[in-house]
């Protein structure tokens, strides 16, 4: 069950300050790679940073890092019990996200990390990691539609919600290349608080950051890891300038290209599963912005000569399936829809049914054969993978989709 708010969590660290400095981070997309570009930067600049994002990938506990591994399964569980019992013995009744928030935090603590990058769960005025009081710097990624349920019905306030991060006092960079309506929303709460702010983007980045146009230049880089690469870079300038003011954070730029985001354009070979040697595209892509950027990418990169994609596909219950799927199904592709299973630690998410999501792709799009799998991923892999033969073959519609696979793929290692 979601249920935004600070006091929760706020009791549950109460006896506990937080002893590291932190890198906030607000947005619909963008957020964990712009974690993660933030956190690798920092460890290769001698910074000893931790990471928390949401959700997990793989492990309950994969979605912290200290100097960027994975914490140590054994550690996580004694820091989570600590969490737990507090919890029930002040009798919080705090949520899951909000005991894993704090879970994160305590290890931060016990690991003695100098900087935090932590991800906000959903939203950003009332989110569990908004209990941060010692930010360095405020980013707000792209922001769309996301969670009107909890957000509010309209991008504005949503922008709002999201924007509830920045702090008086603390500097924030914001992705400039957001709609005008979220520009607009952000400028306005900035000047309310009268903080420093950077508006970036890769189209201004010849002014802004010299350097880092030169650099792109050099890559052959997306247009949203261009702008994902500028919050990221930009945040780490103004943190530096605060931690190791006689860092030049341009130095640490030929390390972006160490970076590594699981489930994000990730190339696999899911060989022993199924006979396929050639590799598939796995993304995590679950809502309109992210599956726009997913359908340019794989109709510039991957139709060549108008060939037919396969898909595996998956979606959360609730979402937009239209707006995630309408972008990136093409007339005569094929498409497995398949459901993912339980999500550890998060039991309300749960699977739109394969066959209701078969139903709705073939009113989406006027799609070659569609054919349902319910509770059976390994048979829809197959399944798309004899279709697609050595054709272009991508899993895509949820983080929670890509992150079965990638067990299926480890559980045969």
């Amino acid at each position: 069950m979601i249920e935004l708010g600070l006091t929760r969590v706020a009791s549950l660290l109460q006896q506990t300050p937080l002893s590291w400095k932190a890198i906030h981070i607000a947005g619909t997309n963008g957020k964990g790679s712009i974690s993660a570009y933030l956190s690798h930067l920092l460890s290769a600049g001698g910074v000893r940073c931790g990471r928390f994002t949401s959700p997990h990938l793989v492990d309950r506990w994969d979605c912290i890092t200290i100097g960027e591994k994975v914490v140590q399964e054994s550690l996580f569980r004694q820091i989570e019990d600590q969490v737990k019992l507090r919890d029930q013995t002040l009798g919080i009744g705090a949520s899951e996200f909000e005991l894993l928030t704090a879970t994160a935090f305590e290890i931060f603590n016990h690991e003695r990390v100098e900087v935090g990058v932590v991800e906000v769960g959903m939203g950003g005025r009332l989110d569990a990691t908004n209990i941060l009081n010692n930010v360095l710097v405020s980013v707000i990624t792209k922001i769309g539609m996301d969670h009107q349920a909890f957000l509010g019905s309209t991008i504005e306030e949503i922008a709002r919600e999201k924007a509830g991060i920045l702090k008086p006092g603390v500097p924030c960079v914001v992705d400039n290349t957001n709609s005008q309506e979220v520009v607009e929303t952000v400028q306005a709460y900035v000047q309310e608080l009268g903080i420093d702010s950077l508006f970036v983007s890769p189209a201004t980045v010849s002014e802004q950051i010299p350097a880092l146009a030169s650099y792109f230049q050099d890559l052959d880089l997306e247009p949203h890891q261009q702008e994902n690469i500028c919050c990221a870079v930009s945040a780490l300038r103004l943190a530096l300038s605060q931690l190791r003011p006689e860092m030049d954070a341009f130095s640490l730029l030929p390390y972006l290209a160490d970076v590594r985001w699981p489930g994000r354009l990730q190339n696999i070979v899911l060989q022993p599963l199924i006979g396929r040697t050639k590799p598939i595209l796995l993304d995590g892509a679950h809502n309109a912005q992210s599956a726009e950027v997913l359908g340019k990418y794989v109709d510039r990169k991957m139709r060549i000569q108008g060939q037919p994609v396969t898909w595996v596909i998956a979606a959360s219950s609730g979402k937009d399936l239209a707006a995630v799927f309408g972008s990136i199904i093409r007339p005569g592709d094929r498409v497995a829809t398949a459901e993912f299973g339980p999500v550890d630690g998060m039991p309300w998410v749960q699977p739109t049914n394969a066959k209701d999501l078969a139903c709705s792709i073939q009113a989406i799009q006027n799609s070659g054969q569609v054919q349902s799998f319910e509770e059976d991923l390994l048979t829809a892999l197959r399944w798309a993978s004899e279709e697609a033969q050595d054709g272009p073959l991508v899993i895509a519609g949820s983080l929670y989709l890509v992150s079965d696979v990638l067990r299926l793929l480890r559980a045969q290692k």
